[in-house]
């Protein structure tokens, strides 16, 4: 008898990340800096101190220590994880019992429901609301009336760039005896963050990564922040040796670099709100672009009913942006990317019809 996949694993379909080499990649949001020489000398030498024949510190305890300083938290409430994905496996295959609900949204980062998912708790998707934004008192009313046990989503929204105020966070937070996971990936480009306040409720925790203001994606770091039993929980149910030796000597030395990363962090706000300016501009002139949402992220976020067509002809003039139903997404990205970007963005447009070149 032939060996069978297990129900749950028979039409799984892998995460469809953009393939290829395009010369303009804004569709993974990014940072679009470089370590300089000498900082790229110094991550040279942090990787050479590196023993290589023995085990990461179990307890990335350096790393964690940088970021603790960097953010100003407690080191004591905070895991390192293999970026914030595997912290996010980890919620959703630990903190919950099989058939346990956790409540996510929709729009919202993907992944929430794919572990969760994975893991067979039972994913409950709300809605939200035309404008893309939240109703707290619905999400507090479904909680309660439903026996959630988790709650997940991302604060600002990957992909919609929408936020809740601190305000709208803290209410949901005190109002429900279910776990609430905040997902504050963007929050480096908003003041909006309630990192300061985690250690105030005992069923809260934030996750941070470091692959979108930081510009660390390729060394794969994200940290959860809690108060004491849910660290202990998650410290107890994380892989020993999770983060590799290499990661945690390069991301203590950059994230020890606050003058830099805040130079960073201020040019990448800068460039996506001058490339929602410019789109936004755009739009008043092709009303195929029905909508350029505000938004406290790296990247633009808008609303078309061509967008699988803009999508298209962007690659075929290899420009990765991201494609989500009726809306597309694009990172910011340096001034002479998002100059190109805008050029053949404009272009595709006035081939839409409706304006000439030299109105773009």
């Amino acid at each position: 008898m032939a060996y069978q996949l297990c129900e749950k694993m028979r039409e799984l379909v892998p995460y469809d990340p953009i393939e290829g080499e395009y010369r303009i990649r804004l569709d993974a949001n990014e940072s679009y800096f470089l370590p300089d020489e000498a900082l790229k000398k110094e991550l040279a030498v942090a990787a050479a101190a590196v023993a290589f024949n023995r085990y990461p510190d179990p307890y990335a305890s350096e790393l964690c220590r940088a970021f603790a300083e960097l953010y100003g938290v407690p080191v004591s409430a905070v895991t390192a994880g293999n970026g914030s994905d595997e912290l996010i496996s980890l919620i959703c295959g630990s903190l919950l019992q099989k058939g346990e609900r956790i409540l996510t949204f929709a729009p919202d980062f993907s992944m929430y429901r794919f572990y969760g998912e994975i893991f067979e708790d039972r994913v409950d998707v709300l809605q939200k609301k035309p404008d893309l934004s939240v109703d707290v008192d619905q999400v507090i009313r479904f909680v309660r009336e439903n026996g959630v046990r988790a709650v997940i989503f991302s604060n600002p929204c990957n992909p919609t760039g929408q936020g809740m105020s601190k305000k709208a966070v803290r209410k949901l937070v005190s109002s429900v005896d279910a776990l609430v996971v905040l997902d504050e990936a963007y929050m480096d480009f908003w003041d909006q963050s309630l990192l300061s306040e985690v250690l105030d409720y005992d069923n809260l925790i934030i996750l941070k990564t470091c692959s979108k203001a930081i510009g660390m994606a390729a060394v794969r770091v994200g940290f959860a922040v809690a108060g004491p039993v849910l660290t202990r929980a998650l410290q107890a149910a994380k892989s020993p040796y999770n983060v590799n030796s290499v990661s945690q000597a390069m991301g203590a030395c950059i994230l020890k670099k606050r003058e830099l990363l805040e130079h960073c962090r201020k040019a990448l706000i800068q460039s996506a709100q001058e490339l929602r300016s410019s789109i936004a501009d755009l739009a008043k002139q092709f009303p195929v672009l029905e909508e350029v949402y505000l938004t406290h992220t790296n990247f633009v976020f808008l609303r078309s009913e061509k967008s699988r067509e803009i999508y298209k002809a962007l690659l075929d003039r290899s420009i990765a942006v991201r494609c989500f139903g009726g809306h597309l997404r694009i990172t910011t990205g340096s001034p002479e990317e998002n100059r190109a970007f805008l050029e053949g963005f404009c272009d595709i447009l006035k081939e839409m019809g409706g304006k000439t070149y030299a109105d773009c």
